[in-house]
């Protein structure tokens, strides 16, 4: 293959697999830690119900961000140093709350009854911290990683109002799996839910353009504003189908419990193109692009063998577990 072209596709394929894969992070470990932000709202015997519905799921699930960051370090070191010696706070405490919740997961099942709260509360502790953190990290990616006050202003807007997103996508994965009075209460929480990331989406949709002059031109100018007006519109839409669809499952039609869910995922595929789009192909925006970071187109070669290889062995095993434990969540068993 001729090395000039190699030496501009094998970059956009390794971006591609580190957005797919940041990607089905956030939106497979969203929900678990969605599941986990509301997991202070019901009593101890609702609680196991809902760890179980993300038992055999949550492990898996954060192999996405190990091989995100795994293709952000081997294809482009350049962009890996920059990113992460900026953002080396937000990650190192989103790591510790991840690691929290993973211990607090095993450990209040295998203590004392009445050490038992404390877990749960750590569980809590560990999934709002770590989805804060997520957020934080996202707005200053989306800024270039700038050091003004406005830029971490933002950065901490988003950190706020991911957890509303992901207490969505929890709340709509507890209605796919759970029955009685816990998927009741499940339908009240996407119902704020949805109410308090539709007022984060256009908050955040305000602010970006308004701190960012790149951000502008690149949504606002004309013909952009009418290329990307489908992103919004279709965003809209989704936000009055799951409005529906919830109305009719509270009413007793249950043949669809699953669309709620797809269709917040609907909304974060929305809003991750347009995150993709505001990017691309910058990976610190406006000052290192994809070519300028990317590993030499030799080392690339040897890499692309390996993501070849292991991309589809984790999509089949992601696949196959959700397969395998689909259905209504049973009652959580370590035995």
């Amino acid at each position: 293959m001729n090395y000039a072209l190699a030496q501009n596709w094998l970059p956009l394929f390794f971006l591609f697999a580190m957005g797919l894969s940041i990607f089905l992070y956030v939106i497979l470990d969203g929900y678990d830690l969605g599941v986990g932000i509301l997991l202070n709202a019901v009593d101890d015997s609702e609680k196991d119900q809902m760890i179980s519905s993300i038992g055999p799921f949550w492990d898996a699930n954060e192999t996405w961000i190990v091989l995100g960051v795994g293709v952000l370090l081997i294809a482009f070191p350049m962009a890996h140093g920059a990113i992460l010696h900026d953002l080396y706070l937000p990650a190192a405490f989103m790591l510790m709350a991840l690691i929290l919740r993973g211990v607090s997961f095993d450990f209040r099942v295998k203590v004392n009854v009445e050490q038992k709260p404390l877990w749960n509360a750590l569980f809590f502790i560990g999934s709002l911290v770590a989805t804060f953190c997520q957020g934080v990290m996202i707005g200053r990616v989306i800024l270039g990683l700038e050091n003004s006050l406005y830029a971490w202003l933002f950065a901490v807007l988003v950190g706020i109002c991911l957890p509303f997103g992901y207490c969505l996508l929890g709340a709509t994965w507890l209605i796919l799996k759970a029955e009685g009075e816990l998927q009741i209460k499940a339908i009240t929480w996407a119902r704020k839910s949805l109410f308090m990331t539709g007022v984060c989406i256009v908050i955040i949709s305000a602010a970006t353009p308004l701190v960012s002059h790149q951000m502008f031109e690149k949504w606002f100018a004309f013909p952009n504003i009418l290329y990307l007006a489908p992103i919004p519109l279709l965003i809209i839409l989704c936000f009055s189908l799951i409005i529906r669809r919830l109305k009719k499952i509270a009413g007793g039609h249950l043949h669809r419990e699953w669309s709620p869910f797809l269709l917040t995922v609907a909304i974060f595929t929305l809003s991750f193109i347009g995150i993709a789009y505001s990017l691309f192909p910058y990976l610190v925006l406006d000052k290192m692009d994809i070519w300028q970071a990317a590993s030499a187109t030799e080392s690339l070669w040897v890499i692309f063998i390996g993501v070849v290889v292991v991309l589809p062995a984790i999509l089949a095993y992601t696949f196959m577990t959700y397969r395998i434990f689909w259905g209504k969540t049973k009652p959580l068993s370590y035995y």
